[in-house]
């Protein structure tokens, strides 16, 4: 079966029911091919062309010719200015035919509530919708989908939600709260996976074994997932392929850090944290963001020196 096909004109193809996927990155292909594989007809499209487009998917030109043969277009992008680029294009294409918008993207609460309220204006439903759980996750359809928006958008995009996983909750009935959640649990994942990174690098620097840390740690009070699946099957190893970028995880601990500043709460131990993200990725740009822990333990040029301290904030 042909793995893929271009579609250049706007007749044929799928009905107007189908589901548009645009931005096939690393978690964005495998969400796409979870919808193929639960039965939709799905429309994709990727800046960088269809070489990641699912089998079973049908890739088109642009943003416009998805917009004009589905109902519902699922968004996988980097930031929030792509959301917004993207809503733009979908707004301006003759004869769309897109109702509701689900947006996976992590793009922070603001940048929710401006694209939904773009996408308003036009009648078109926005359900802001980020995924937690790696791209393991998302091809084992573990992984978590945070979910929020108004009843009648979130129940008319249920079927679409429920092929992007099998683990899904509403966690709001606007959008931007599901992504103030998403930011909390990436700040405590960056967190968690920085610190582990010191500790361990403490322990071998004590003469210890890591593989024995870490089974001790995972019976122990200082097990997290960074213990538990990172370090395991991507430090241990020297994978560092758990598909998430460094400079990814930077932008969404700026993005957690922004929003608490807008909200007034602490931010002590996240001004510490944003600084150790933001200097990894100004120092190895684009490397899996389990690469920390070299950086952290010193065998990457500008790494952290030992010290995870507010010296270095300037993020």
């Amino acid at each position: 079966m042909e793995r893929t096909r271009e579609i250049n004109g706007t007749g044929g193809g799928p009905r107007a029911g189908s589901v548009g996927f645009v931005g096939l990155g690393n978690m964005g292909s495998v969400l796409a091919g979870n919808l193929v594989g639960a039965g939709h007809a799905v429309v994709t499209h990727d800046a960088l062309g269809p070489g990641r487009s699912p089998e079973g998917a049908l890739h088109v030109s642009g943003v416009a010719e998805v917009a004009c043969r589905v109902g519902v277009l699922v968004l996988s992008l980097p930031d929030g200015t792509a959301s917004e680029q993207v809503a733009r294009e979908v707004l301006a294409a003759p004869g769309r035919r897109v109702r509701y918008v689900v947006d996976t993207s992590t793009v922070g609460p603001a940048a929710a509530r401006s694209v939904a309220g773009l996408l308003a204006g036009s009648g078109i439903g926005y359900v802001d919708a980020p995924v937690s759980g790696g791209v393991a996750g998302a091809r084992a359809r573990t992984l978590t989908v945070m979910y929020a928006g108004d009843g009648e958008a979130c129940s008319a995009v249920e079927g679409v939600l429920a092929g992007l996983s099998d683990r899904r909750r509403r966690v709001g009935d606007r959008p931007g709260m599901a992504q103030a959640l998403k930011l909390a649990n990436n700040f405590l994942s960056a967190t968690t996976l920085a610190a582990t990174s010191e500790a361990v690098a403490f322990g071998l620097a004590a003469g210890l074994d890591m593989a024995t840390m870490l089974d001790v740690l995972n019976e122990s009070s200082g097990r997290s997932a960074a213990t538990g699946d990172k370090f395991p099957a991507h430090v241990l190893t020297g994978r560092y392929a758990a598909g998430f970028a460094n400079s990814l995880m930077d932008k969404d601990v700026r993005l957690y850090l922004r929003a608490v500043g807008e909200l007034g709460g602490p931010a002590g131990i996240g001004a510490a944290t944003g600084a150790v993200w933001e200097r990894f990725a100004r120092t190895e740009p684009g490397a899996d963001f389990t690469r920390i822990f070299p950086f952290v333990d010193g065998t990457v040029d500008g790494s952290m020196d030992g010290s995870m301290d507010g010296s270095m904030d300037g993020s």
